[in-house]
C-alpha cells in the first residue's frame, strides 16, 4: 500500500452510545408484595468517549480524512489492543513488522504490548525510510538492539495529550522528554508528533516523523 508522508498528512489532513434500561412494573399493576407502589427502575445513561476527541498534532485532520472508516480509522483502532491496531494501520507497516517478528525473526513483542497499559510513540513508515540502510540492516540482525530501540518508544501507563509533556521513563529504562503542546509536540527535541492521543483498547498512541534512538551509555 502506498505510504503517506508526515508532510502530506500535516498539509492535507489536519460514539457515543446511550443505554437506558427500565424495569417494568410488577404483575399486580404497580405494587410490590407489601402493597406499596413500585415505579419503574431506570438505569442512568452510559456514554462512551468519542475516539477522535482531544487528538493533537498537525496531521490528525488529514489522518482522519484519509481513514474515515475501516480498520485504520480512529474508531476501529480504539477497539483493538495496540499491536493489533498497529498491524491494521497503513501508516505503520514497518513498525508493525518490527513488533511481530517480520522485521527481525528473533524479536516479537506483540503479546507484551497487548497485555498491559502503555503510551506508544509510533514512527510512521516514512520515519523508518529516513534511517540509513546500514542502520536498518543492523536492526534486522541485532535482536538486542532492536528490542532496545522499540521499548524506548514505549512508556508504561497511558498518557493523554494533557499529560504527555515532560520527562518520562521508558520501558527500555532511559528517559524520553516531550516538549511543547497542542499542534507542536516534539520528542527528545528533534522528533515531531504528527498526530497524538490516538486510542487503542490498552494504549495511547502518538504518531511520530522520526524513529527514536535511545542514548548510548
Amino acid at each position: 500500500m502506498p505510504r503517506t508522508s508526515p508532510g502530506r498528512l500535516a498539509g492535507v489532513l489536519v460514539a457515543a452510545g446511550v443505554l437506558v434500561a427500565a424495569a417494568g412494573c410488577s404483575d399486580d399493576g404497580g405494587s410490590d408484595s407489601s402493597g406499596s407502589a413500585a415505579g419503574p427502575s431506570v438505569v442512568a445513561p452510559a456514554t462512551t468517549v468519542d475516539p477522535s476527541a482531544g487528538l493533537v498534532g498537525p496531521g490528525c485532520g488529514s489522518y482522519m480524512a484519509a481513514n474515515p472508516r475501516g480498520a485504520a480509522s480512529v474508531d476501529a483502532m480504539a477497539l483493538d489492543p495496540v499491536a493489533t491496531a498497529t498491524s491494521n494501520n497503513p501508516l505503520l507497516t514497518t513498525l508493525s513488522k518490527s513488533f511481530t517478528g517480520q522485521f527481525n525473526p528473533r524479536v516479537n513483542i506483540a503479546d507484551t504490548l497487548n497485555s498491559s497499559q502503555f503510551t506508544l510513540f509510533a514512527p510512521v513508515d516514512d520515519a523508518f525510510d529516513k534511517l540509513p540502510e546500514a542502520t536498518m540492516s543492523i536492526l534486522k540482525t541485532d535482536d538486542q538492539l532492536l528490542t532496545k530501540v522499540l521499548f524506548y518508544h514505549v512508556i508504561q501507563g497511558q498518557l493523554k495529550p494533557s499529560e504527555i509533556t515532560g520527562t518520562h521513563k521508558t520501558v527500555e529504562g532511559q528517559d524520553v522528554t516531550v516538549s511543547g503542546n497542542g499542534s507542536a509536540l516534539t520528542v527528545d527535541g528533534k522528533t515531531s508528533v504528527i498526530c497524538g492521543g490516538v486510542k487503542t483498547s490498552n494504549a495511547t498512541v502518538y504518531f511520530t516523523d522520526t524513529v527514536l534512538m535511545p542514548p548510548t551509555s
